[in-house]
C-alpha cells in the first residue's frame, strides 16, 4: 500500500454526499488540508440531476428550504446565486376522498389552529372532533410522543390520516403514528408542553411566525436541478486545493498515533482529524472498530426506500390541473404517495423545451416492500393509473425514466432525539473525529448542512452548534407535492 503524509491539518471527510462536501468547503476556508473519499463513482448522495426529453431536471431531491440560510448561502458561495429560482407556483392540492382538493392552509405539518383549517379536507365529523380539542383534559407529551399518536388523542385520526400523514410522509416517506414529534416537528412538541390544547399551540406557533415574518420565498430551486449543487460545491472544493476520490470505499477507519489511519483500496491516508459523513450502516461499520457504542446506536437507525418516477409529456396532450402537485393520503388506498407538476413548479424547466411537460411522482414509504419491488415498467404503469385518476392525463408520454432511493431516507421515530445525543456522546470521547448527515438532525438540505457545519467545529473544540442541533433539531419542511 502507498501512505499518505499527514501535512499540517489533514482532514479526511468520509462521504461526498451534501453533508461531506459542505464539510470540506467549511474546512478549507478554515485552512485545513482536505481529502474527502467516496464510494460511489460520483458525488451528491441523494442529490442527482438528470434530463428527460432533453430537458434537464432533478431525479432526487427538488428543493430546499430558503428560510434556514445554510443551504442558500452554501449556493451562493459556491457560485450559484445568478441560477437560485423561487418555485414559479406554491399552491397544491390533495387527493383525497376522490377528488382533487386545495391544500388547506393555516396550519403546522397539517396540524390546524381552527377546523375552518381543514374545511374541504374532513368530513363534517372530522371537523367536529377538531372543535372538541379545547374541552379536552391536558395529553402529556413527556420526551418524546409519535406525532399521530399525540394529534389524533387531540384531534381525532382523521386530522393525521387525510393530512399529517401525507405532509410527513413527503418529508421522511415514514409512518406519523411511529414518527417522533420532537424530531420532526420540534416547534409543535415545545408548544404542545406548555398548552393544554393542541389548536391553542399552533395558533401561537402561527402568531409568532407572523411577528417575525420572513420576507422572501420560503422554498428555493436551482436552474438545472438542485441536483447541481453537490457539483458546484465539489467543484470549489477542488479549486481551494482539496482532493476528492471517488469509487473510494474506506474499509478501515483506526485511530493512529496523532490522528487516524484511514485505508482506501491499497492507499492508507493518515489523518489529523476525520469526519464522517456517511449513512447510518455505513457509518456503524466505520466505527464499530474505536466506539461499538456509537456502532450499535447507527446501526438501530431504520430507512425507507422509494422510488421516483419522471414523465414527460408533449404539452398539447397534457392539460393539467391548476399548482404545483398534489399530495395522496396511505387512508385513500391509492399507489402513488404524490405528483409533481415539474413543468409548471419551476419556471426554468417550462422554458427549456415549450413543448414539453414533465411531471413526476413518488412511490413508496416505510415498511412498503410490495411496490417497490416491481419492475420499472409496472412503477411507470402505477403512476399513469393514478395520475389518470386523479387528473383525467390519457396521453401516452414521451419518455419516463425510474430511479430508485433504496435505503434512501432516514427514519426519526420516538426516542430519536435521544438516539442521536448518544452517538453523540460515544463519538465525542473520540479525539479529533466528527459526524454529520441527515440520520442525525434533519433530512432537508438545510440540516444536512448545518450538521457539517456543526462537525467542522466540533474538531475545533466547538461544541455548541452540535449541542444546539442535538436539543433543537432542524425541522425539515415539507416543499410541495413530490418532495
Amino acid at each position: 500500500m502507498s501512505e499518505t503524509g499527514t501535512g499540517s491539518g489533514h482532514v479526511v471527510v468520509i462521504g461526498a454526499g451534501i453533508a461531506g462536501l459542505a464539510a470540506a468547503h467549511r474546512l478549507l476556508a478554515r485552512g485545513a488540508r482536505v481529502t474527502v473519499l467516496e464510494a460511489s463513482g460520483r458525488v451528491g448522495g441523494k442529490l442527482l440531476p438528470g434530463a428527460i426529453a432533453g430537458v434537464r431536471v432533478d431525479l432526487g431531491a427538488e428543493s430546499m428550504l430558503a428560510r434556514r440560510p445554510e443551504a442558500v448561502a452554501l449556493a451562493r458561495e459556491t457560485g450559484l446565486a445568478g441560477r437560485l429560482r423561487p418555485p414559479a407556483t406554491a399552491t397544491a392540492s390533495i387527493w383525497t376522498r376522490g377528488a382533487l382538493r386545495p391544500m388547506p392552509k393555516g396550519h403546522v405539518m397539517g396540524v390546524p389552529g381552527t377546523a375552518a383549517a381543514l374545511s374541504g379536507v374532513l368530513s363534517e365529523e372530522g371537523l367536529a372532533r377538531i372543535g372538541r380539542d379545547a374541552d379536552l383534559p391536558r395529553t402529556e407529551v413527556g420526551d418524546d410522543v409519535a406525532v399521530g399518536e399525540y394529534v389524533a388523542a387531540r384531534l381525532g385520526r382523521e386530522v393525521v390520516d387525510r393530512l399529517v400523514e401525507p405532509l410527513l410522509g413527503g418529508v421522511y416517506a415514514g409512518d406519523a403514528y411511529r414518527i417522533s414529534l420532537r424530531s420532526a416537528v420540534p416547534q409543535l412538541y415545545q408548544a404542545a408542553k406548555t398548552h393544554d390544547s393542541l389548536t391553542e399551540a399552533v395558533r401561537e406557533i402561527q402568531a409568532k411566525a407572523a411577528a417575525h415574518q420572513q420576507t422572501g420565498p420560503v422554498f428555493m430551486g436551482i436552474e438545472g436541478g438542485v441536483g447541481t449543487l453537490p457539483l458546484a460545491v465539489a467543484e470549489s472544493v477542488r479549486a481551494r486545493g482539496g482532493e476528492i476520490l471517488t469509487g473510494a470505499p474506506v474499509t478501515e477507519l483506526r485511530r493512529a498515533t496523532g490522528g487516524w489511519r484511514v485505508v482506501t483500496g491499497d492507499r492508507v491516508l493518515h489523518a489529523d482529524a476525520v469526519v464522517v459523513a456517511v449513512p447510518a450502516p455505513a457509518a456503524a461499520a466505520l466505527l464499530a472498530a474505536e466506539s461499538p457504542a456509537a456502532a450499535a446506536e447507527l446501526r438501530a437507525i431504520e430507512y425507507a426506500s422509494m422510488a421516483l418516477i419522471t414523465l414527460a409529456y408533449r404539452r398539447a396532450d397534457a392539460d393539467l390541473p391548476a399548482g404545483s402537485g398534489f399530495l395522496v393520503p396511505p387512508v385513500d388506498g391509492r399507489t402513488i404517495k404524490a405528483a409533481t407538476f415539474a413543468s409548471r413548479k419551476w419556471g426554468w424547466i417550462g422554458d427549456e423545451d415549450p413543448d414539453v411537460v414533465v411531471l413526476r411522482t413518488s412511490v413508496g414509504r416505510y415498511g412498503e416492500t410490495a411496490v417497490l419491488g416491481r419492475d420499472d415498467a409496472d412503477l411507470v404503469d402505477v403512476s399513469r393509473h393514478d395520475l389518470r385518476e386523479a387528473t383525467g392525463l390519457t396521453a401516452t408520454p414521451l419518455e419516463t425514466r425510474v430511479t430508485r432511493w433504496t435505503d434512501g431516507l432516514p427514519q426519526y421515530p420516538v426516542g430519536h432525539h435521544a438516539r442521536v445525543a448518544r452517538i453523540r456522546e460515544h463519538v465525542g470521547k473520540l479525539p479529533a473525529l466528527a459526524v454529520c448527515g441527515a440520520q442525525y438532525d434533519g433530512v432537508g438540505i438545510p440540516a444536512c448542512v448545518a450538521s457539517a457545519y456543526a462537525a467542522v467545529d466540533q474538531l475545533a473544540g466547538d461544541l455548541g452548534g452540535v449541542e444546539e442541533l442535538t436539543a433543537n433539531p432542524v425541522q425539515s419542511l415539507h416543499g410541495g407535492a413530490g418532495e
